[in-house]
């Protein structure tokens, strides 16, 4: 009987997010890019990634990051963010589960002024978490993401609901947007499956494409996912929006989805929603809330885009050490979905 896996769970806006602190496979690499590409082939991290995402110990829409060494000495933590089917090039709601659990260890204290800032490597680049604090317990968790643009508008798709125009954009990952209405649905939790169904034929229908092809790292084409939105109208203030993302392999996120945040402020930026000082109030199925915000324009892969803030919070849920056995075969991992 084995023992040392050991892990923080916390939630951000509902979605989970399990923390490995100890205990996962060595992973070869000079940066956490490189580490996720000798994950997807390594037998043993791919074991060890079901068996702690997979049930008994999780569920089919578990998500989580194991703890790496970062790219530089600039910043404070790598990640290899992992789910049901394999492991995320980006993720919002981990970054923001990482920045609460960097200031409550320890690892990074907030300044002068309540901010702790973590900078933490991802496979598609470097983020900040910005940890709004008040004596020194987070409030608030602010992070900068990779640079998000529009790749392609007003794909249509033939989907059994009929044709279905799509955009896609990218985040940190690919995503496909696409109206709930358009496929018949409404965001609502007692359509979920419906919203899986159509999470997974809208990604079917786009495998191979060229249009989910990224620029310059094709370690971050294809489709990661599907975000299913309804419009609740704009004010003052700016758009907003309930979505739900359909991910991996019919996974659904209930957080309103960080990097999807980036990605959907992108189009909206490209219809001309969003200003300097709008906020994208963007609502997950279950009312989680995430604030997305430009800061600046950019180019990135040959695209003009834009820098964003991500805003939520996230909260820790337990700590636990999993004991694995080796007669045990059923308690490596397994789905029913």
């Amino acid at each position: 009987m084995s023992t040392g896996v050991r892990v923080v769970d916390l939630h951000t806006a509902g979605e989970p997010f399990r923390i490995v602190i100890d205990g996962a496979p060595e992973t070869e690499g000079d940066t956490v890019a490189s580490r996720r590409a000798f994950a997807l082939e390594s037998d043993e991290v791919q074991e060890f990634r079901r068996s702690i995402c997979h049930e008994p110990r999780g569920h089919a829409d578990m998500y989580g990051g194991i703890l790496v060494e970062p790219d530089d000495d600039d910043a404070h933590l790598g990640v290899l963010f992992w789910h049901k089917d394999g492991f995320s090039t980006a993720c919002g709601h981990g970054t923001i589960a990482l920045g609460v659990w960097a200031v409550e260890e320890g690892i990074v204290p907030p300044g002068e002024d309540g901010v702790a800032v973590v900078t933490i490597d991802v496979p598609s680049g470097r983020v900040d978490a910005r940890v709004a604090c008040t004596d020194g317990v987070p409030q608030s968790v602010t992070f900068r993401n990779v640079p998000a643009y529009v790749m392609s508008r007003g794909v249509e798709l033939d989907l059994s609901s009929g044709k279905v125009p799509v955009d896609i954009s990218f985040g940190g990952a690919v995503y496909v947007s696409v109206k709930a209405s358009d496929l018949g649905l409404a965001v609502e939790p007692d359509r979920v499956d419906g919203l899986i169904a159509a999470g997974r034929e809208v990604k079917a229908a786009l495998r191979g494409s060229a249009l989910t092809d990224h620029p310059s790292d094709d370690r971050l084409s294809g489709v990661y996912g599907v975000m299913i939105y309804d419009e609740l109208g704009d004010d003052e203030l700016g758009p907003r929006q309930r979505n739900v993302t359909i991910f991996a392999d019919g996974q659904v996120d209930r957080s309103p989805c960080g990097s999807g945040t980036s990605a959907r402020i992108a189009l909206l930026a490209d219809d001309g929603r969003m200003a300097d000082e709008s906020v994208f109030r963007n609502l997950s199925i279950i009312d989680g809330e995430f604030h997305g915000r430009i800061v600046e324009a950019t180019e990135a892969d040959g695209h003009a885009a834009l820098v964003t803030d991500v805003e939520g919070m996230a909260y820790r849920t337990g700590t636990s050490e999993f004991v694995f056995d080796a007669r045990d075969s059923i308690g490596r991992g397994f789905v029913l979905r």
